[in-house]
């Protein structure tokens, strides 16, 4: 049986969430899903997405669907996935796993709209979201609030206490900020923390922590504010998620600013990777890879010189592109019929040999005129002459002078008052054409003759028989 994944793409790590066996949506249990954390590091984020995704899949993935959040966030995660030529995924809205996930488990239960609040690492994220329609109403982000500023607070205020020396490079700096992440995490579930390092002894205590983070959770909660006002809905609740959303102190902030409910679920952290496994589903992805391939490509039939047919289909469908006939990234017909891989038709084969056939005569007849060839050409030799002369005004039918009587059409009292045909007078015979000369050719009957010049001629004369 086959399985899916779901994937969040962090600032700071990658989380893979598959749904263990029999955690289906008949039978949904939330904390049933088995994670796996992939920390970024130095590459890029998109980057360490694929490779959490490679280490991950395996021959029972029926398919895999990826949180993004946003437009550019997509096209880096494709871009990435594409150089890797990794297959068989979807992109889903953050947002609509996380409605997906806390629909399925719920939380959502007698509620229309909410307000989404996402704390992680990287930023906060405040959307006001319809459940029925998962319209989103309204939507804003900010980097000002996130989960590094929180550690970057614990940080300057361990080294200003002067228990903490200031690291001399930046490889310093960052260790001492993963210490100082790890304290603020461990505060969830104590009320002090105490761990040492070879800068010093990190020591911080949960009155201390909620008293430096307390003007930053104010100004996200004056966000979440703002974004519910910009929304024009009533929420029933707050929803936080994020890794953030495990410290008491955001809860309790929000609940005292927005006057509504909010809600904190299990491991908020993983929210979106569980949700993004919800909404994986195998037969829908490769279902629309196919049915895009049929509406944007269709093949058709190629015809071998014997009249036979190559593969292809019978019939085209209306609305799709022609492969042969046009179609980007196809040769056209004349290209094929140039390059001997479709026979022309036994029409233009025979056209074709007609209008070379007449083209050379016209290049004959011309070289013969300007050589001085038109004289024996046309009317013959000089033995000859007499009787070709004799035979042209036979060969052309003589067309008698018309009746100088005209019947006149019947009486129609219709056309009484119309004035009578005007006289009909005959054409009158034109003199007789006079005896062309030797150099003189008849083109047309009852046409002036062509004179052509005498040249003499290139060839020696035939013998005399």
């Amino acid at each position: 049986m086959s399985s899916v994944l779901g994937i969040s793409v962090g600032a700071s790590a990658i989380r893979v969430a598959r749904p263990q066996p029999g955690n289906s949506a008949e039978q949904f249990a939330p904390d049933r899903f088995d994670m796996r954390v992939a920390a970024v590091g130095e590459q890029p984020v998109e980057d360490a997405a694929v490779e959490a995704i490679l280490a991950a899949l395996g021959p029972d993935i029926g398919a895999t669907a990826i949180a993004y959040r946003s437009e550019p966030h997509a096209r880096a995660v494709r871009a990435a996935l594409a150089r890797r030529q990794v297959i068989n995924y979807e992109l889903v809205p953050e947002v609509a796993a996380a409605v997906e996930f806390l629909q399925a488990s719920g939380e959502l239960q007698g509620m229309t709209t909410i307000a989404l609040y996402d704390l992680g690492g990287a930023g906060l994220s405040v959307s006001v979201v319809d459940i029925v329609t998962r319209q989103i109403h309204h939507s804003e982000r900010t980097s000002d609030i996130s989960g590094d500023y929180l550690d970057s607070l614990i940080r300057e205020q361990q080294i200003a206490s002067g228990r903490i020396a200031h690291p001399p490079d930046p490889e310093g700096l960052e260790l001492l900020d993963q210490l100082c992440r790890s304290a603020k995490e461990q505060l969830t579930g104590s009320t002090a923390v105490a761990l040492p390092s070879e800068y010093g002894l990190v020591l911080l205590s949960q009155e201390n922590f909620d008293a430096l983070i307390m003007l930053a959770v104010e100004s996200s909660a004056r966000m979440t504010r703002d974004v519910i006002t910009r929304s024009e809905r009533s929420v029933q609740a707050v929803v936080a998620i994020g890794g953030c959303a495990q410290i008491p102190q955001v809860a309790k902030v929000l609940e005292r600013w927005l006057r509504v409910p909010v809600l904190a679920p299990a491991h908020p952290e993983t929210v979106i990777a569980r949700g993004a496994a919800l909404l994986a589903r195998p037969s829908r992805a490769v279902a629309q890879a196919r049915a895009a391939f049929e509406a944007e490509t269709e093949i058709l039939p190629v015809v071998r010189p014997d009249r036979s047919v190559l593969g292809g289909r019978g019939r085209s469908r209306r609305g799709k592109r022609r492969m042969m006939f046009g179609g980007r990234g196809t040769r056209s017909v004349a290209g094929e019929f140039a390059s001997g891989g479709i026979s022309a038709p036994r029409g233009l084969r025979d056209l074709s040999v007609a209008g070379v056939a007449v083209g050379a005569l016209v290049v004959v007849a011309a070289l013969g005129l300007a050589l001085g060839w038109g004289p024996q050409v046309l009317q013959g030799d000089s033995q000859s002459t007499k009787s070709t002369r004799s035979a042209v005004p036979t060969s052309i039918p003589h067309t008698s002078a018309p009746s100088t009587t005209v019947t006149p059409p019947p009486a129609d009292s219709t056309n009484a008052s119309v004035a009578p045909p005007p006289e009909y007078h005959p054409r009158s015979e034109s003199p007789a054409p006079t005896r062309p000369g030797p150099n003189t050719i008849i083109v047309v009957p009852g046409l002036p003759a062509i004179v052509v010049p005498t040249i003499p001629p290139l060839l020696p004369p035939a013998p005399h028989h």
